[in-house]
């Protein structure tokens, strides 16, 4: 506002300047008056140009404003109130009400209304009061507009200050709710289920124990003791996974995500003997590593809803790929979810699996589909980058 302000003073200035030259006295007046000249519109520029170096300068020292009221009043002298400098003079209150508030604006603003004043009766260019009393009267207004906007700009930085801060804070807690939302999902696909697992093999382990001596079958107690000492080394890597992913989550490239997956599900047939087959693309296809990350998490949560819950005795995973998406499909002859089964209807009855999967293939910009027509096929379609 105030480099605009000495805009207009270079423009008035460079206007009433022919008028202020001619009605100087010859010799040592007309050199004061271009001396005049030359130092307000030079003070015009360097402050319009260079604001933000010179300006505070100026806000701390009244004084210098004071000087170059003065300079503007031997310029009003020499040109006369009814040239367009007399609006240079009504610039002044309007700087000092914007920089000093209203203290600095009653001030300046009767200071500059003397100024006029003198001039006109020294003159004796104006006849009527009420011409007289024009441009004091238009010095108070301005001052007093001067205050108002320095009043309301003050105002409004504190309002912006005040909404950014609170974008700032909505932004926060959105981003901490975003990561107990992703923390949730990954305990419940790795950990959570991991655990549960080990807990049925305990069960199973300790019914064996307990059996009479005649009917110990120490085999089998070894083998289930190896099943829950690696469901349980499991359980530590996954959490130790779940950290280093909280901690630092790369960006970069991760490795063929095909390859993952095929592995994925000959681990998921050794593990619960429910046969899969995995069918794919021999082309690689390198994705993020956060998005490998989901994809591989989502293949993962629907062998297991194969295994747990459907009770189906096939699962057959396909990928395929065109120039500009990766198609994932993953089915089973299981007996399906209910025709009407929502997502969230499933995580408000404490199933977060399906819910899991729709935010995931959604944080990576994929769509995930649910067909429950003979067993249940889970359709992602994931665009590649």
């Amino acid at each position: 506002m105030c480099r605009q302000v000495f805009g207009f003073r270079l423009a008035m200035i460079a206007v009433a300047t022919p008028a202020a030259l001619l009605n100087a006295t010859p010799g040592l007046g007309a050199r004061l008056v271009g001396s005049a000249v030359v130092v307000t519109f030079m003070v015009s520029y360097v402050l319009f140009r260079d604001w933000q170096r010179f300006g505070p300068l100026l806000l701390r020292h009244p004084a210098l404003l004071a000087v170059d009221a003065l300079f503007g009043s031997l310029l009003l002298v020499s040109a006369g109130p009814d040239t367009t400098l007399a609006y240079v003079s009504v610039c002044t209150p309007l700087l000092a009400g914007l920089l000093y508030s209203w203290r600095g604006a009653a001030v300046f603003a009767s200071l500059e209304s003397l100024i006029l004043l003198l001039v006109q009766a020294t003159l004796r260019h104006h006849t009527v009061v009420a011409e007289s009393l024009l441009l004091p009267g238009l010095c108070v207004i301005t001052g007093a507009m001067g205050s108002t906007l320095r009043t309301l700009m003050l105002r409004f930085g504190t309002a912006t200050e005040a909404l950014a801060e609170t974008r700032a804070r909505l932004a926060a807690t959105e981003a901490v709710s975003a990561e107990r939302v992703r923390l949730a999902r990954e305990m419940h696909d790795t950990v959570t289920k991991t655990l549960y697992g080990v807990a049925l093999i305990a069960d199973g382990l300790a019914q064996s124990a307990a059996a009479s001596p005649d009917r110990l079958d120490p085999a089998l107690i070894g083998q289930q003791a190896d099943l829950v000492a690696n469901a349980a080394r499991r359980a530590a890597a996954q959490s130790r996974d779940l950290l280093t992913d909280l901690r630092a989550q790369p960006d970069g490239a991760a490795p063929d995500v095909l390859p993952q997956l095929s592995a994925l599900v000959s681990d998921f047939t050794a593990r619960t003997a429910l046969r899969a087959t995995y069918d794919g693309p021999a082309t690689p296809v390198p994705l993020p590593a956060a998005t490998s990350r989901e994809l591989l998490s989502i293949a993962a949560e629907a062998l297991e809803n194969a295994h747990r819950h459907a009770r189906a005795t096939r699962v057959d995973v396909r990928a395929e790929t065109n120039s500009t998406h990766l198609l994932l499909t993953i089915h089973d002859d299981g007996r399906g979810l209910p025709a009407d089964a929502t997502p969230e209807d499933l995580g408000r009855a404490g199933h977060f699996g399906l819910l899991g999967m729709t935010e995931r293939a959604a944080s990576v910009g994929a769509r995930i589909e649910l067909s429950v027509d003979r067993g249940t096929e889970v359709r992602v379609e994931l665009p590649l980058p």
